[in-house]
Protein backbone atom coordinates (compact mmCIF):
# COMPACT_ATOMS: atom_id res chain seq x y z
CA UNK A 1 0.00 0.00 0.00
CA UNK A 2 1.02 3.16 -0.67
CA UNK A 3 2.34 5.32 2.46
CA UNK A 4 -0.34 7.64 3.23
CA UNK A 5 0.76 11.24 3.12
CA UNK A 6 0.33 13.90 6.16
CA UNK A 7 0.48 17.49 5.71
CA UNK A 8 1.38 19.10 8.65
CA UNK A 9 1.52 23.11 8.96
CA UNK A 10 2.69 24.88 11.66
CA UNK A 11 0.29 26.15 13.99
CA UNK A 12 2.37 29.40 14.97
CA UNK A 13 2.07 30.28 10.95
CA UNK A 14 -1.28 29.09 10.04
CA UNK A 15 -2.25 31.54 7.60
CA UNK A 16 -3.17 31.68 4.33
CA UNK A 17 0.04 31.85 2.00
CA UNK A 18 1.62 34.66 0.49
CA UNK A 19 -0.57 36.11 -2.90
CA UNK A 20 2.21 36.05 -4.37
CA UNK A 21 3.81 32.62 -3.30
CA UNK A 22 5.41 30.33 -5.02
CA UNK A 23 5.51 26.24 -4.48
CA UNK A 24 8.67 24.41 -3.38
CA UNK A 25 8.65 20.06 -3.28
CA UNK A 26 11.84 18.87 -1.63
CA UNK A 27 12.07 14.86 -1.42
CA UNK A 28 14.53 13.27 1.32
CA UNK A 29 14.74 9.87 1.47
CA UNK A 30 16.06 9.44 5.61
CA UNK A 31 16.84 5.34 4.93
CA UNK A 32 19.73 6.12 2.38
CA UNK A 33 22.50 8.23 3.91
CA UNK A 34 25.15 9.46 1.60
CA UNK A 35 28.06 10.11 3.67
CA UNK A 36 29.29 11.66 7.18
CA UNK A 37 27.72 15.22 7.27
CA UNK A 38 31.29 16.79 7.74
CA UNK A 39 31.33 20.17 10.10
CA UNK A 40 32.82 22.33 7.55
CA UNK A 41 31.35 25.49 9.15
CA UNK A 42 33.57 25.15 12.52
CA UNK A 43 36.79 27.52 11.27
CA UNK A 44 36.93 30.87 11.89
CA UNK A 45 39.15 33.99 11.70
CA UNK A 46 39.95 37.54 11.57
CA UNK A 47 43.05 40.26 10.75
CA UNK A 48 43.01 41.71 14.77
CA UNK A 49 44.60 39.32 17.13
CA UNK A 50 44.17 41.54 20.36
CA UNK A 51 40.41 41.76 20.15
CA UNK A 52 40.19 37.78 21.18
CA UNK A 53 40.59 39.42 24.46
CA UNK A 54 38.72 42.25 24.86
CA UNK A 55 34.98 42.48 25.99
CA UNK A 56 32.97 41.67 23.22
CA UNK A 57 35.69 39.33 21.10
CA UNK A 58 36.11 37.17 24.10
CA UNK A 59 32.32 36.91 24.53
CA UNK A 60 32.06 36.07 21.13
CA UNK A 61 34.69 33.44 21.11
CA UNK A 62 32.71 31.74 24.04
CA UNK A 63 29.72 31.44 22.01
CA UNK A 64 31.88 30.05 18.47
CA UNK A 65 33.32 27.40 21.51
CA UNK A 66 29.89 26.30 22.87
CA UNK A 67 28.86 25.64 19.07
CA UNK A 68 31.52 22.65 19.18
CA UNK A 69 33.29 22.71 22.37
CA UNK A 70 37.61 22.06 21.10
CA UNK A 71 36.41 21.57 17.72
CA UNK A 72 36.51 25.23 16.85
CA UNK A 73 39.36 26.49 15.31
CA UNK A 74 40.48 30.10 14.99
CA UNK A 75 42.92 32.06 12.28
CA UNK A 76 44.26 35.56 12.64
CA UNK A 77 46.69 37.67 11.17
CA UNK A 78 49.72 39.56 13.47
CA UNK A 79 50.68 36.90 15.89
CA UNK A 80 54.25 37.90 15.54
CA UNK A 81 53.25 41.60 14.06
CA UNK A 82 55.88 44.29 16.02
CA UNK A 83 53.90 46.50 19.01
CA UNK A 84 53.08 46.47 22.22
CA UNK A 85 49.16 45.06 21.91
CA UNK A 86 48.57 47.97 19.83
CA UNK A 87 45.40 46.80 17.14
CA UNK A 88 43.01 48.67 14.97
CA UNK A 89 41.50 47.87 11.69
CA UNK A 90 43.32 44.93 9.54
CA UNK A 91 46.11 45.50 12.39
CA UNK A 92 47.36 44.15 15.43
CA UNK A 93 50.36 43.10 17.58
CA UNK A 94 52.48 41.24 20.06
CA UNK A 95 55.94 42.29 21.09
CA UNK A 96 57.25 38.55 19.88
CA UNK A 97 60.29 39.36 18.82
CA UNK A 98 62.43 42.14 19.23
CA UNK A 99 66.37 42.20 19.10
CA UNK A 100 68.74 43.81 21.59
CA UNK A 101 71.82 46.51 20.64
CA UNK A 102 74.08 43.45 19.74
CA UNK A 103 71.21 41.92 17.32
CA UNK A 104 70.68 39.52 20.08
CA UNK A 105 66.87 37.77 20.28
CA UNK A 106 64.35 38.87 22.73
CA UNK A 107 61.48 36.46 23.04
CA UNK A 108 58.36 37.91 24.64
CA UNK A 109 54.91 35.41 24.59
CA UNK A 110 52.77 37.52 26.88
CA UNK A 111 50.38 39.07 24.46
CA UNK A 112 50.29 36.00 22.38
CA UNK A 113 50.15 33.40 25.51
CA UNK A 114 46.66 36.28 26.09
CA UNK A 115 45.27 35.70 23.54
CA UNK A 116 45.81 31.54 23.02
CA UNK A 117 44.97 31.41 26.69
CA UNK A 118 41.92 33.32 25.81
CA UNK A 119 40.64 30.97 22.53
CA UNK A 120 40.74 27.70 25.32
CA UNK A 121 39.63 29.21 27.90
CA UNK A 122 36.49 29.55 25.52
CA UNK A 123 36.70 25.35 23.94
CA UNK A 124 38.24 27.33 20.46
CA UNK A 125 41.54 26.09 19.37
CA UNK A 126 43.94 28.01 17.40
CA UNK A 127 44.69 28.11 13.68
CA UNK A 128 48.64 28.91 13.82
CA UNK A 129 49.24 31.64 11.27
CA UNK A 130 52.87 31.84 11.64
CA UNK A 131 53.27 35.92 10.43
CA UNK A 132 53.80 38.82 10.06
CA UNK A 133 57.61 40.01 9.67
CA UNK A 134 58.95 41.42 13.26
CA UNK A 135 60.46 44.87 12.42
CA UNK A 136 64.20 43.84 13.64
CA UNK A 137 63.68 40.82 11.03
CA UNK A 138 62.55 42.93 8.36
CA UNK A 139 64.68 43.44 5.10
CA UNK A 140 62.91 46.69 4.96
CA UNK A 141 61.47 48.40 8.68
CA UNK A 142 60.52 51.43 7.62
CA UNK A 143 57.82 52.51 7.76
CA UNK A 144 56.91 49.21 9.57
CA UNK A 145 52.88 50.12 9.99
CA UNK A 146 50.72 52.20 8.28
CA UNK A 147 47.08 53.52 8.93
CA UNK A 148 45.06 51.33 6.64
CA UNK A 149 42.73 53.13 4.09
CA UNK A 150 40.31 50.96 2.28
CA UNK A 151 40.45 52.50 -1.00
CA UNK A 152 44.66 52.60 -1.05
CA UNK A 153 44.98 48.81 0.63
CA UNK A 154 48.80 48.31 -1.11
CA UNK A 155 49.88 51.32 1.24
CA UNK A 156 49.08 49.53 4.08
CA UNK A 157 51.45 46.66 3.58
CA UNK A 158 54.23 48.09 4.70
CA UNK A 159 57.53 46.54 6.75
CA UNK A 160 56.30 43.76 8.20
CA UNK A 161 55.55 42.38 4.41
CA UNK A 162 59.34 41.86 3.77
CA UNK A 163 60.98 38.64 4.06
CA UNK A 164 63.07 38.04 6.97
CA UNK A 165 67.05 39.47 6.42
CA UNK A 166 68.03 36.55 8.15
CA UNK A 167 66.14 33.20 7.98
CA UNK A 168 68.15 31.16 10.48
CA UNK A 169 67.29 33.79 12.70
CA UNK A 170 63.40 33.55 11.08
CA UNK A 171 63.31 29.49 11.46
CA UNK A 172 64.51 29.95 15.36
CA UNK A 173 61.60 32.77 16.28
CA UNK A 174 59.33 29.77 14.58
CA UNK A 175 60.97 26.78 16.36
CA UNK A 176 60.82 29.52 20.00
CA UNK A 177 57.31 30.17 19.78
CA UNK A 178 55.74 26.67 18.80
CA UNK A 179 58.33 25.10 21.66
CA UNK A 180 56.54 27.79 24.11
CA UNK A 181 53.51 26.49 23.08
CA UNK A 182 53.77 22.80 23.32
CA UNK A 183 55.21 23.61 26.72
CA UNK A 184 52.34 26.08 28.17
CA UNK A 185 49.22 23.93 26.53
CA UNK A 186 51.06 20.40 26.09
CA UNK A 187 52.40 18.18 23.23
CA UNK A 188 49.21 16.50 23.28
CA UNK A 189 46.96 19.95 22.89
CA UNK A 190 49.03 21.46 20.38
CA UNK A 191 49.21 18.50 17.80
CA UNK A 192 45.22 18.66 17.00
CA UNK A 193 46.11 22.67 16.57
CA UNK A 194 46.95 23.99 12.67
CA UNK A 195 50.10 25.69 11.55
CA UNK A 196 50.75 27.24 8.64
CA UNK A 197 53.28 30.52 7.21
CA UNK A 198 52.34 33.53 6.05
CA UNK A 199 48.98 34.69 4.11
CA UNK A 200 48.16 35.06 0.62
CA UNK A 201 51.63 35.29 -0.45
CA UNK A 202 51.01 35.81 -3.92
CA UNK A 203 49.57 39.44 -3.63
CA UNK A 204 50.69 42.20 -1.95
CA UNK A 205 50.50 40.45 1.59
CA UNK A 206 54.14 39.04 0.57
CA UNK A 207 56.94 41.76 -0.53
CA UNK A 208 58.91 39.15 -1.58
CA UNK A 209 59.60 36.59 -4.84
CA UNK A 210 57.87 33.21 -4.94
CA UNK A 211 61.47 31.60 -3.86
CA UNK A 212 61.34 34.03 -1.58
CA UNK A 213 58.28 32.55 0.06
CA UNK A 214 58.93 28.89 -0.35
CA UNK A 215 62.28 29.50 1.68
CA UNK A 216 60.03 31.55 4.53
CA UNK A 217 58.22 28.58 4.63
CA UNK A 218 60.58 25.66 4.62
CA UNK A 219 62.32 27.26 7.06
CA UNK A 220 59.33 27.73 9.14
CA UNK A 221 57.90 24.16 8.60
CA UNK A 222 61.37 23.36 9.74
CA UNK A 223 61.50 25.22 13.35
CA UNK A 224 57.74 23.89 13.97
CA UNK A 225 59.02 20.46 13.34
CA UNK A 226 61.97 21.06 15.65
CA UNK A 227 59.67 22.00 18.46
CA UNK A 228 56.68 19.67 17.76
CA UNK A 229 57.35 16.60 15.22
CA UNK A 230 53.74 15.33 14.65
CA UNK A 231 52.79 19.09 14.55
CA UNK A 232 50.05 19.48 11.79
CA UNK A 233 51.98 21.55 8.86
CA UNK A 234 50.41 23.15 5.44
CA UNK A 235 49.60 26.02 3.06
CA UNK A 236 49.98 28.36 1.36
CA UNK A 237 46.52 30.24 2.03
CA UNK A 238 46.72 31.52 -1.69
CA UNK A 239 43.94 33.86 -1.98
CA UNK A 240 42.31 32.88 -5.11
CA UNK A 241 42.00 29.45 -5.24
CA UNK A 242 45.03 28.43 -8.10
CA UNK A 243 46.34 31.90 -7.82
CA UNK A 244 47.86 31.11 -11.26
CA UNK A 245 49.73 28.18 -11.42
CA UNK A 246 51.38 29.10 -8.00
CA UNK A 247 49.17 26.52 -6.25
CA UNK A 248 50.60 23.52 -7.89
CA UNK A 249 54.18 25.73 -7.91
CA UNK A 250 53.71 25.11 -4.10
CA UNK A 251 52.59 21.75 -4.35
CA UNK A 252 55.34 20.68 -6.45
CA UNK A 253 57.87 22.21 -4.74
CA UNK A 254 56.80 20.29 -1.41
CA UNK A 255 56.44 17.17 -2.99
CA UNK A 256 59.40 17.06 -4.72
CA UNK A 257 61.51 20.37 -4.65
CA UNK A 258 64.57 20.74 -2.44
CA UNK A 259 64.05 22.37 0.71
CA UNK A 260 65.82 25.98 1.16
CA UNK A 261 66.43 25.23 5.05
CA UNK A 262 67.55 21.62 4.99
CA UNK A 263 68.83 21.07 1.42
CA UNK A 264 66.88 17.62 1.21
CA UNK A 265 63.80 16.37 -0.84
CA UNK A 266 60.07 18.14 -0.23
CA UNK A 267 59.07 20.13 2.70
CA UNK A 268 56.02 18.87 4.98
CA UNK A 269 53.07 18.62 3.87
CA UNK A 270 49.99 17.62 6.09
CA UNK A 271 46.93 19.94 4.40
CA UNK A 272 46.40 22.34 2.03
CA UNK A 273 45.03 25.47 2.36
CA UNK A 274 43.77 28.37 -0.09
CA UNK A 275 41.30 31.21 -0.07
CA UNK A 276 37.82 31.92 -2.09
CA UNK A 277 35.88 34.65 -2.03
CA UNK A 278 32.38 35.91 -3.99
CA UNK A 279 31.93 39.28 -5.28
CA UNK A 280 29.18 41.97 -4.04
CA UNK A 281 28.50 44.59 -6.44
CA UNK A 282 26.19 47.90 -6.63
CA UNK A 283 23.76 47.38 -9.77
CA UNK A 284 21.26 50.11 -10.45
CA UNK A 285 21.28 50.69 -6.77
CA UNK A 286 21.03 47.54 -5.40
CA UNK A 287 23.16 44.94 -3.78
CA UNK A 288 24.20 41.63 -6.21
CA UNK A 289 26.10 38.92 -5.09
CA UNK A 290 28.34 36.64 -6.50
CA UNK A 291 28.44 33.10 -5.42
CA UNK A 292 29.50 31.59 -8.92
CA UNK A 293 32.81 33.69 -8.52
CA UNK A 294 33.42 32.15 -5.06
CA UNK A 295 32.20 28.83 -6.06
CA UNK A 296 34.09 28.29 -9.43
CA UNK A 297 37.72 29.19 -7.34
CA UNK A 298 36.78 26.68 -5.04
CA UNK A 299 36.02 24.19 -7.97
CA UNK A 300 39.19 25.61 -9.75
CA UNK A 301 41.34 24.60 -6.06
CA UNK A 302 40.28 21.32 -5.86
CA UNK A 303 40.41 20.70 -9.20
CA UNK A 304 44.07 21.30 -8.80
CA UNK A 305 44.74 19.21 -6.07
CA UNK A 306 42.95 16.30 -7.58
CA UNK A 307 45.47 16.23 -10.29
CA UNK A 308 47.89 14.82 -7.47
CA UNK A 309 47.49 11.35 -6.71
CA UNK A 310 49.72 11.61 -3.85
CA UNK A 311 47.36 14.05 -2.19
CA UNK A 312 44.82 11.75 -2.31
CA UNK A 313 42.61 12.27 0.92
CA UNK A 314 45.06 14.63 1.75
CA UNK A 315 42.59 17.42 4.02
CA UNK A 316 42.01 20.78 2.12
CA UNK A 317 40.50 23.67 4.11
CA UNK A 318 39.28 27.20 2.44
CA UNK A 319 40.98 29.33 4.58
CA UNK A 320 38.94 32.30 4.34
CA UNK A 321 35.63 31.48 2.33
CA UNK A 322 33.33 34.72 2.35
CA UNK A 323 31.03 36.19 0.32
CA UNK A 324 33.36 38.81 -1.07
CA UNK A 325 37.12 40.15 -0.07
CA UNK A 326 37.49 42.72 2.99
CA UNK A 327 36.15 42.28 6.60
CA UNK A 328 37.27 45.64 7.46
CA UNK A 329 35.93 47.89 4.45
CA UNK A 330 32.43 49.74 4.97
CA UNK A 331 31.42 50.49 1.52
CA UNK A 332 27.80 51.66 2.16
CA UNK A 333 26.67 48.60 0.15
CA UNK A 334 28.42 46.45 2.20
CA UNK A 335 25.61 47.13 4.53
CA UNK A 336 23.65 43.77 3.24
CA UNK A 337 26.49 42.06 6.54
CA UNK A 338 23.95 43.22 8.85
CA UNK A 339 20.96 41.35 8.16
CA UNK A 340 19.43 38.43 5.93
CA UNK A 341 21.40 38.16 2.50
CA UNK A 342 24.84 37.27 4.42
CA UNK A 343 22.91 34.95 6.29
CA UNK A 344 20.93 33.31 3.36
CA UNK A 345 23.97 33.57 1.10
CA UNK A 346 26.19 31.09 3.95
CA UNK A 347 23.28 28.75 4.09
CA UNK A 348 22.92 28.32 0.20
CA UNK A 349 26.97 28.71 -0.28
CA UNK A 350 28.12 26.05 2.73
CA UNK A 351 26.48 23.16 1.24
CA UNK A 352 27.88 23.53 -2.68
CA UNK A 353 31.07 23.42 -0.95
CA UNK A 354 30.74 19.94 0.12
CA UNK A 355 28.95 19.35 -3.30
CA UNK A 356 32.19 20.15 -4.95
CA UNK A 357 34.46 18.27 -3.11
CA UNK A 358 32.12 15.20 -3.79
CA UNK A 359 32.33 15.94 -7.54
CA UNK A 360 36.47 16.52 -7.77
CA UNK A 361 36.83 13.06 -4.69
CA UNK A 362 38.97 15.62 -2.50
CA UNK A 363 38.34 15.83 1.00
CA UNK A 364 37.32 18.85 2.35
CA UNK A 365 38.36 19.48 6.16
CA UNK A 366 36.96 23.29 6.85
CA UNK A 367 35.67 26.48 5.02
CA UNK A 368 36.95 28.99 7.37
CA UNK A 369 34.87 32.70 7.59
CA UNK A 370 36.69 34.99 7.83
CA UNK A 371 34.46 36.78 9.96
CA UNK A 372 34.43 37.95 13.48
CA UNK A 373 33.92 41.33 15.47
CA UNK A 374 35.46 44.74 15.69
CA UNK A 375 35.47 47.22 18.99
CA UNK A 376 35.11 50.41 19.91
CA UNK A 377 32.94 50.63 16.22
CA UNK A 378 29.18 52.12 15.94
CA UNK A 379 26.27 49.63 16.39
CA UNK A 380 25.98 47.79 12.51
CA UNK A 381 28.53 49.82 10.75
CA UNK A 382 28.44 47.46 7.62
CA UNK A 383 31.72 45.22 8.36
CA UNK A 384 31.68 41.85 7.86
CA UNK A 385 31.67 40.22 11.24
CA UNK A 386 29.29 37.61 13.18
CA UNK A 387 28.31 40.37 16.08
CA UNK A 388 28.06 44.32 16.50
CA UNK A 389 29.11 45.71 20.29
CA UNK A 390 28.03 42.02 21.84
CA UNK A 391 24.80 42.00 19.56
CA UNK A 392 25.13 38.74 17.61
CA UNK A 393 24.02 39.21 13.44
CA UNK A 394 21.69 36.94 11.91
CA UNK A 395 24.64 35.00 9.91
CA UNK A 396 25.93 33.20 13.38
CA UNK A 397 22.53 32.08 13.71
CA UNK A 398 23.30 30.26 10.83
CA UNK A 399 26.26 28.86 12.39
CA UNK A 400 24.17 28.17 15.21
CA UNK A 401 21.49 25.87 12.70
CA UNK A 402 25.15 24.25 11.22
CA UNK A 403 26.05 23.32 14.60
CA UNK A 404 23.07 21.41 15.17
CA UNK A 405 23.56 18.96 12.51
CA UNK A 406 25.08 15.78 12.68
CA UNK A 407 25.39 12.31 11.61
CA UNK A 408 25.38 11.09 8.01
CA UNK A 409 24.45 13.80 4.92
CA UNK A 410 20.94 12.50 3.16
CA UNK A 411 20.54 13.13 -0.36
CA UNK A 412 18.04 16.55 -0.92
CA UNK A 413 15.73 16.39 -4.22
CA UNK A 414 14.41 20.39 -4.48
CA UNK A 415 12.68 21.26 -7.48
CA UNK A 416 13.19 24.72 -6.98
CA UNK A 417 17.22 23.77 -6.35
CA UNK A 418 19.30 25.83 -8.87
CA UNK A 419 21.95 23.07 -10.17
CA UNK A 420 25.71 23.22 -9.59
CA UNK A 421 26.74 24.04 -12.40
CA UNK A 422 24.27 26.78 -13.37
CA UNK A 423 25.72 28.00 -10.12
CA UNK A 424 28.99 27.78 -11.06
CA UNK A 425 28.47 29.71 -14.73
CA UNK A 426 25.98 32.14 -13.42
CA UNK A 427 25.44 31.69 -10.06
CA UNK A 428 21.56 32.96 -9.10
CA UNK A 429 20.38 35.35 -11.43
CA UNK A 430 17.25 33.59 -12.49
CA UNK A 431 14.50 31.80 -10.28
CA UNK A 432 15.70 32.06 -6.81
CA UNK A 433 17.70 28.75 -5.38
CA UNK A 434 15.40 27.03 -2.87
CA UNK A 435 16.83 23.77 -1.11
CA UNK A 436 18.10 22.03 2.11
CA UNK A 437 20.61 20.10 3.91
CA UNK A 438 19.67 17.38 5.38
CA UNK A 439 21.15 14.60 7.82
CA UNK A 440 20.19 11.72 10.12
CA UNK A 441 21.79 10.53 13.41
CA UNK A 442 20.37 7.44 14.54
CA UNK A 443 16.21 8.98 15.08
CA UNK A 444 17.59 12.30 14.62
CA UNK A 445 16.54 14.11 11.30
CA UNK A 446 17.43 17.74 10.88
CA UNK A 447 16.59 19.64 7.74
CA UNK A 448 18.31 23.47 7.20
CA UNK A 449 16.44 24.96 4.11
CA UNK A 450 17.42 28.26 2.53
CA UNK A 451 15.70 30.75 0.26
CA UNK A 452 18.16 32.26 -1.86
CA UNK A 453 18.86 34.95 -4.99
CA UNK A 454 21.92 37.09 -5.67
CA UNK A 455 19.96 40.34 -5.86
CA UNK A 456 19.01 42.00 -2.34
CA UNK A 457 15.36 42.60 -3.77
CA UNK A 458 11.83 41.79 -2.51
CA UNK A 459 10.61 38.57 -3.90
CA UNK A 460 7.92 36.05 -3.57
CA UNK A 461 7.57 34.05 -0.75
CA UNK A 462 8.20 29.64 -1.32
CA UNK A 463 5.52 28.18 -0.07
CA UNK A 464 7.63 24.44 0.52
CA UNK A 465 6.30 20.86 1.00
CA UNK A 466 9.18 19.07 2.65
CA UNK A 467 8.21 15.39 2.12
CA UNK A 468 10.80 12.79 4.08
CA UNK A 469 10.72 8.70 3.67
CA UNK A 470 11.81 6.44 5.00
CA UNK A 471 11.67 7.74 8.90
CA UNK A 472 11.60 5.92 11.84
CA UNK A 473 8.07 4.74 13.39
CA UNK A 474 5.87 6.75 15.36
CA UNK A 475 5.16 10.45 16.68
CA UNK A 476 8.80 12.88 16.45
CA UNK A 477 9.64 15.95 18.38
CA UNK A 478 9.71 18.96 16.41
CA UNK A 479 11.48 21.83 16.96
CA UNK A 480 11.58 24.62 13.84
CA UNK A 481 14.07 27.37 13.93
CA UNK A 482 13.56 30.50 11.57
CA UNK A 483 15.62 33.21 10.35
CA UNK A 484 13.96 35.95 8.57
CA UNK A 485 13.04 39.58 8.76
CA UNK A 486 10.96 38.97 12.36
CA UNK A 487 13.34 36.60 13.47
CA UNK A 488 16.70 35.89 14.81
CA UNK A 489 17.12 39.05 13.59
CA UNK A 490 18.99 41.82 15.63
CA UNK A 491 19.15 44.49 12.54
CA UNK A 492 15.65 45.04 11.31
CA UNK A 493 15.29 45.51 15.62
CA UNK A 494 17.71 47.96 16.12
CA UNK A 495 16.33 49.92 12.92
CA UNK A 496 12.94 49.62 14.41
CA UNK A 497 14.28 51.72 16.93
CA UNK A 498 15.30 54.13 14.36
CA UNK A 499 19.52 53.14 14.71
CA UNK A 500 20.09 54.23 18.01
CA UNK A 501 23.85 55.19 17.96
CA UNK A 502 23.92 54.75 21.96
CA UNK A 503 21.07 52.19 22.76
CA UNK A 504 19.83 52.15 26.05
CA UNK A 505 20.04 49.25 28.71
CA UNK A 506 16.51 48.45 27.81
CA UNK A 507 17.03 48.63 23.76
CA UNK A 508 19.97 46.41 24.54
CA UNK A 509 18.44 43.55 26.54
CA UNK A 510 15.59 44.07 23.58
CA UNK A 511 18.02 43.47 20.80
CA UNK A 512 20.29 40.95 22.59
CA UNK A 513 16.74 39.12 22.70
CA UNK A 514 16.07 39.53 18.86
CA UNK A 515 19.74 37.95 18.44
CA UNK A 516 18.98 34.58 19.47
CA UNK A 517 18.06 31.76 17.19
CA UNK A 518 14.08 31.88 17.33
CA UNK A 519 12.41 28.78 17.88
CA UNK A 520 9.04 28.82 16.13
CA UNK A 521 6.15 27.63 18.33
CA UNK A 522 3.78 24.85 18.61
CA UNK A 523 5.25 22.89 15.65
CA UNK A 524 3.14 19.46 15.53
CA UNK A 525 3.21 16.50 13.24
CA UNK A 526 1.73 13.70 13.35
CA UNK A 527 3.07 10.56 12.03
CA UNK A 528 1.86 7.07 12.20
CA UNK A 529 4.00 3.59 11.95
CA UNK A 530 5.27 3.51 8.06
CA UNK A 531 4.33 6.66 6.97
CA UNK A 532 5.75 9.15 4.47
CA UNK A 533 6.23 12.42 6.47
CA UNK A 534 4.78 15.84 4.52
CA UNK A 535 5.52 19.00 6.25
CA UNK A 536 4.15 22.35 4.81
CA UNK A 537 5.53 25.87 5.81
CA UNK A 538 6.51 29.42 3.68
CA UNK A 539 10.06 30.39 3.91
CA UNK A 540 10.22 34.18 2.92
CA UNK A 541 13.53 35.25 0.54
CA UNK A 542 16.36 35.11 2.32
CA UNK A 543 15.00 33.38 5.09
CA UNK A 544 17.10 30.09 6.49
CA UNK A 545 14.71 27.59 8.63
CA UNK A 546 15.78 24.52 10.51
CA UNK A 547 13.91 21.56 11.60
CA UNK A 548 14.62 19.19 13.85
CA UNK A 549 12.72 15.83 14.43
CA UNK A 550 13.48 13.43 16.99
CA UNK A 551 11.95 10.02 17.40
CA UNK A 552 12.01 8.08 20.70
Amino acid sequence: MKPQLLTAVFSALVFAAHAESFPVNIKIDASKPTGPLKPIWRFFGADEPNYAYMKHGSELLGELGALKKDQVFFRTHNLLTTGKGEHGLKWGSTNAYTEDADGNPIYDWTIVDKIFDTYRSKGVRPYVQLGFMPKALSVKPEPYSQPFRQEAFDDFCAGWSHPPKDYGKWEELIYQFAKHCSERYGEEEVLNWYWQTWNEPANEYWRGSRDDFFKLNDHAMRGVRRAIPKAKVGGPHLATGKDGDWLESFIDHCLKGTNFASGEKGTPLDFISFHAKGKSSDVDGRVQMGLSRQLSIIDGGFGAVAQYPELKGIPIIIGESDPEGCAACTWPSLAYRNGTMYSSYTAASFPRKLDLAEKHGVNLEGALSWSFEFEDQPYFAPFRSLATNGIDKPVLNVFRMFSRMDGKRLHVDSDAAVPLDDLLKTGVRGKPDVSALAARDGNRITVLAWHYHDDDIIGAEANITLNLSGTPEGNPRVTRTLIDENHSNSYTAWLAMESPKSPTAEQLRELVEASQLAVVPNAKVEIPAAAEVGITFPLARQGVTLLELEWP
